[in-house]
């Protein structure tokens, strides 16, 4: 607008000294549009309020981020441009979008924002401009300051029919050891007093001539404890739709591992080895302790020496506890960290977490060569789990642990034998 009234003033008084018209005809569309931006000088400094609809998702779902124009009755034209992220995606793909705001009601711009990986980052961070009508005033640009999106681990598909080897509560779906009130089959025994009426059964109390009664199994809950190596991470994560690495693969199974066994009832717990801030959740049940799991899950980063305690890490784990281990049983540590659990009593499982298709995501072959070379470091400190009868499975989603909690189930249920 400054431009254009100088220019049109200088225009007009060079038409007036020199006497040609022909300048005069050449200020007056700059002299009006001076004149009319003048008259529509806007009266209040609009307001601008930019936030994220929603707070948490699951990988692949999507949110909005709303800017909302307050006091913007004397705005003709809004844009508001997103940075572009990481692992995330924006709608229009450009994450560029304006309006022509109507009237004194507040106006909104919203842009549609999908999270395509698990973990915790800023969303939203971009600029807004503001325009009065003519274009002769501008606001900005002005700064929009992100928010944390926390992005959920995808629910993954696991299903296990295999009980717990162990099952040591109070209430739950597991066959238990000792007889009790339950759905599973027992034996028939003679009845006792305090036995159900409900349990008699007839067929062989009229054949024997004394009551008998339908036995069962007592079904307890299961206590289970997950143990997250984040020490490394191998391979490139592409988020949920492309490819995934080792640390991908270990959150999304553990997750869903988690999911399962909490659906059931069980108490599930969560170590994490590495460089995540919270990495303990203690064994709970319930909805709760579901979100608590995949919360810590979600703020899970690879790469630091600061790991937990290997001391420490048997406190607080009851006996009969399952521990399954998702690496992919690159360093000493890790390996070190299940020997201890096992050698401590607990029933424990390796699940190996380096990718089948794996892509190092370089082209030098010595790249390729020094991979070849852990690859034999991995094979010697895989075998230290196989002399320690810690069994390795590799996740391939439902039915992964079925046949190792069985195996399991049966050696829990062997004689052992004891020093005297």
């Amino acid at each position: 607008m400054v431009r254009s009234g100088l220019g049109s003033l200088a225009l007009a008084l060079a038409a007036v000294l020199s006497g040609r018209p022909d300048l005069l005809v050449l200020a007056t569309p700059m002299l009006v549009l001076t004149g009319m931006s003048l008259l529509r000088r806007p009266r209040v400094v609009p307001r601008l309020d930019h936030r994220l609809l929603h707070r948490t998702l699951r990988e692949g779902e999507g949110t909005t981020v709303r800017t909302t124009l307050m006091e913007g009755r004397d705005v003709e034209h809004m844009v508001v441009a997103l940075a572009g992220e990481r692992f995330t995606a924006v709608r229009p793909s450009g994450g560029v979008r304006g309006i022509a705001p109507r009237g004194p009601d507040p106006a909104r711009v919203d842009l549609a924002v999908a999270s395509l990986r698990w973990g915790v980052r800023s969303v939203g961070a971009g600029l807004a401009v503001l325009t009065s009508s003519w274009a002769g005033f501008r606001l900005g640009p002005v700064d929009l300051r992100p928010e944390t999106l926390t992005t959920l681990p995808a629910p993954g598909h696991y299903g296990s029919r295999a009980p717990a080897p162990h099952p040591i509560g109070l209430v739950g779906t597991n066959p238990a050891r000792r007889t009790g009130d339950g759905s599973e089959f027992a034996s028939i025994r003679p009845f006792y007093p305090g036995d159900r009426l409900r349990r008699v059964q007839w067929r062989v109390s009229l054949r024997t001539g004394t009551l008998h009664v339908t036995s069962t199994q007592a079904e307890e809950d299961s206590s289970i404890l997950l143990v997250v190596d984040a020490l490394a991470e191998l391979g490139v994560s592409g988020g949920i739709q492309g490819s995934a690495s080792s640390l991908d693969i270990a959150v999304r199974a553990a997750g869903a591992v988690a999911d399962h066994y909490l659906h059931r009832g069980d108490r599930v717990g969560l170590r994490v080895l590495g460089a995540t801030r919270h990495n303990h959740v203690a064994k709970g049940a319930g909805q709760r302790q579901h979100r608590r799991v995949l919360d810590t899950l979600a703020r899970t980063s690879p790469g630091s020496s600061r790991t937990l305690d290997r001391r420490r890490l048997r406190f607080g784990t009851d006996a009969g506890t399952t521990v399954i281990v998702f690496s992919p049983m690159l360093s000493e540590e890790a390996i070190a960290t299940t020997v201890t659990l096992a050698r401590s009593g607990l029933s424990v499982i390796v699940v190996d977490t380096v990718p089948q298709d794996l892509d190092l995501g370089e082209d030098d072959e010595r790249v390729r060569l020094a991979w070849r070379m852990r690859a034999i470091e991995r094979q010697a400190l895989l075998r230290r789990l196989e002399v320690a009868g810690i069994p390795v499975v590799s996740w391939r989603g439902p039915g992964t642990l079925d046949e190792v909690l069985r195996r399991l189930g049966r050696r829990a249920a062997l004689p052992r034998m004891v020093r005297r």
